[in-house]
């Protein structure tokens, strides 16, 4: 019945908020059921869910068969332009990044907070009819009625017009959950106009695809809930409604309709829940997302971290901090993905809460700088732009802007300067530039002419502050030239082959001169002179048999204006004095460590009790839930 079905066509006014005007019919299910309108007993002993022949999303969109013909409209119906199954595909290739996709249902249940919402949860669960994972949204926002979740299935629609939402193009969801997974199915729940209704809707890249669609069909059912039971709302025909939720029960992880109203019980009174499920595999045939590496995160699988090889201590510092973990860990891109950290509202990942992360609040020598687009005929108000050293520099060579639009991560560790150098290094700022637009998958901005100036600012802003501040760490800036007061020449006397006794001659000696090496003593190192032959004057065993070095005279003594004077001092007292240092600074960097150990100590106790009180919370709510049901 599914593969011939095609679901009612419902016009909706998309300028209008009000209710269904009464052109809905209500019948109870139980009648529904009795008048074997909905096949139930087929449903749940149908066959195991079927998906596609080709699991990764690269290439899920290949050797998908076009008809040459299209089905034609039913009579009594205007012609209209048709959306092809495989466009949902095609569509979704705009994140290049599964992680991008995931934000963006989270912007979602953002905007949802000015309808209420005070939680959005990401979790995983089996899929009961296949035992394979699924991913599942879940928000305890305003929730949509059987006209919102129309929009919010239809392509290119938004409702969102509010300057501080996030969403705008009314891409978003469709974009997302097809790049995560193959089908989505959404249940919401809500009050409009005094009547409590609750939507089930399906977006399934498989069933159009199995079923040989030429357009994108979309089944949906809607319940009153305004009553004790629920009561469906039928809009054409009781076979239409059967026919949508005939759709829902073979294609959908969910069997009976018992398992579909099931999922509104941990909804509440108004909310809404994503399933998205037939999620994509790679290119090696495992999933894209990993599950279990770690129990609190959802990960993207790191080839690099995965290579077998043994890596530098250095290298393991660096792929600890955020700026590299934020690429596969949900947890670490989540944190950082909202410049303003929430008062009532929380990202739970896995069961636990994440904890905003803003960089610049570790910022070392921080400095803010005032920056203002200009551009013609329009006005555009001051950004603060923050910047300052990380708490690692200069070990770790990390630089670059986190870059925000309205509230949003666009760019994160955005390199303004060339690789290669070290100017720069371990230099961040942090900025939210809602003048420049971003494009559609919200990971870059449009290449427009403010966002050309910015860069060229950020530029300028980076290296001012490396020029006015790297000394700190012990580069040496341009402008400021080296001290040659605390230099100085100890001659030393090389051995050399002296074979021929000859003195050479001064006006040869001139014509490649010897080469001077001056080693600065502010390092407490001992600095000599050695006279070398120009190369000219060398042969493969050393110098030429002619060659006699140059006895130079000792430059008189030069006094360190610091008070450290080791003119005079042998080189025993200088090295026992340099052995002296080197032995209290390593005792320095060990009780640094011991420090640093301390403190990474007492955050993971922090951070497990963070954790407790979170979870405590939860279930407290979860209490009062089923206290006030049992009311």
């Amino acid at each position: 019945m599914a593969e011939n079905a095609v679901a009612e066509i419902v016009n909706l006014n998309s300028d209008s908020d009000e209710d269904d005007g009464g052109r809905g019919m209500v019948q109870s299910l139980a009648s529904l059921i009795e008048n074997q309108k909905v096949s139930i007993g087929d449903a749940a002993t149908a066959a195991p869910r079927e998906t596609l022949e080709c699991r990764s999303f690269w290439k899920a969109g290949e050797n998908y068969v076009i008809p040459t013909g299209v089905t034609p409209t039913a009579p009594g119906m205007l012609e209209h332009a048709r959306v092809h199954p495989k466009f949902l595909h095609s569509n979704a290739t705009s994140h290049k990044w599964a992680f991008g996709a995931i934000a963006e249902l989270l912007d979602n249940a953002v905007d949802e907070t000015q309808n209420g919402a005070t939680f959005v949860k990401i979790d995983k669960i089996n899929i009961v009819k296949d035992n394979t994972p699924a991913l599942v949204f879940q928000d305890d926002g305003g929730g949509m009625d059987p006209n919102g979740i129309r929009k919010c299935m239809s392509l290119g629609y938004s409702s969102k017009k509010s300057n501080t939402t996030i969403g705008q193009y009314g891409n978003g969801f469709k974009t997302s959950t097809m790049r995560l997974g193959a089908d989505a199915i959404v249940f919401s729940r809500s009050t409009h106009g005094g009547k409590s209704t609750q939507s089930i809707g399906l977006l399934s890249y498989t069933f159009l695809r199995r079923t040989g669609q030429d357009d994108v069909i979309v089944p949906m059912i809607d319940f009153d809930i305004s009553e004790d039971q629920p009561q469906p709302i039928i809009y054409g025909s009781p076979g239409d409604w059967s026919t949508n939720l005939n759709i829902l029960l073979k294609w959908s992880p969910f069997s009976t309709v018992d398992e579909l109203l099931q999922q509104f019980e941990d909804i509440g009174t108004h909310g809404t829940k994503v399933v998205i499920y037939n999620l994509w595999l790679n290119d090696e045939g495992i999933y894209e997302l990993s599950f279990d590496d770690d129990d609190e995160d959802i990960q993207l699988r790191d080839e690099n971290a995965q290579d077998g090889k043994r890596l530098h201590a250095k290298t393991l510092e660096l792929r600890s901090h955020i700026s590299y973990r934020y690429r596969h860990s949900l947890r670490a891109y989540i944190s950082m993905l909202y410049l303003k950290k929430f008062k009532n509202f929380k990202i739970v990942l896995r069961g636990i809460p994440v904890q905003q992360f803003n960089i610049a609040d570790e910022f070392r020598y921080p400095e803010t700088v005032m920056y203002k687009p200009q551009a013609a005929a329009t006005e555009y108000a001051a950004s603060e732009i923050k910047i300052g050293f990380i708490k690692e520099a200069p070990k770790l060579p990390i630089n670059g802007f986190n870059v925000y639009h309205k509230n949003r991560l666009i760019r994160p560790f955005w390199k303004v300067l060339l690789e290669g150098s070290t100017r720069g290094n371990g230099v961040v700022g942090v900025l939210e530039a809602n003048f420049i637009e971003p494009a559609h998958d919200k990971q870059d901005f449009e290449r427009s002419s403010l966002f050309l100036r910015l860069e060229a600012r950020l530029k300028k802003i980076i290296s001012d502050y490396w020029q006015s501040h790297c000394h700190v760490f012990g580069y040496q800036t341009a402008q400021i030239p080296a001290d040659k007061s605390k230099r100085i020449v100890i001659p030393d006397q090389p051995t050399v082959n002296t074979s021929n006794p000859s003195p050479l001659p001064c006006g040869k000696f001139s014509q490649g001169g010897p080469i001077i090496r001056e080693i600065s003593i502010s390092n407490a190192t001992s600095t000599r002179t050695v006279a070398v032959p120009a190369p000219h004057l060398r042969n493969s065993t050393g110098l030429r048999n002619n060659f006699q070095p140059v006895q130079l005279n000792p430059q008189p003594a030069a006094t360190d204006t610091t008070g450290n004077n080791l003119v005079g001092k042998p080189a025993s007292e200088i090295r026992e004095e340099n052995l002296q240092l080197f032995l209290r600074c390593e005792e320095y960097k060990k009780k640094e460590n011991e420090i640093e150990q301390t403190v990474k100590s007492l955050e993971k106790e922090l951070e497990e009790t963070k954790s407790k009180c979170a979870q405590l919370a939860l279930l407290v709510d979860a209490k009062k839930k089923e206290m006030q049901q049992q009311i």
